[in-house]
């Protein structure tokens, strides 16, 4: 198992130490190892929808499963698209606006478009 971080840009965790420097396999990215150091409380929130795929702020998803909203009639319907999600901490990692209203989602419910 290796100590190594996962990539800042790419997220995957296909990296090694070359001197100094820690490199990508996987996109080329290099980094020095005091940045990786820094950067560490960063790689925990890597937040990725059910096919495995990084999530990022402003990203466009699609949802894999109806969703019954708690306190309400609302079933948010398979295959709704969501523009522009907000990655916030906590149990629901998505913050998005939808025709329904405000909603926090799990990304595990999601799919990238």
């Amino acid at each position: 198992m290796s100590t190594l971080p996962a990539c800042p840009l790419c997220a995957m965790e296909n990296t090694y130490a070359d001197a100094d420097r820690i490199i990508c396999a996987d996109c080329g990215h290099e980094w020095s190892m005091t940045e990786a150091a820094s950067a560490d409380d960063d790689t925990n929130a890597v937040v990725k929808d059910a096919n495995g795929n990084v999530l990022a702020n402003g990203d466009s998803v699609v949802l894999i499963k109806d969703l019954k909203v708690k306190g309400s009639s609302i079933t948010l319907k398979v295959g709704s698209k969501v523009k522009s999600i907000r990655l916030v901490g906590g149990d629901h990692e998505v913050d998005c606006k939808m025709d329904a209203g405000n909603f926090m989602l799990k990304a595990c419910y999601l799919k990238k478009v």
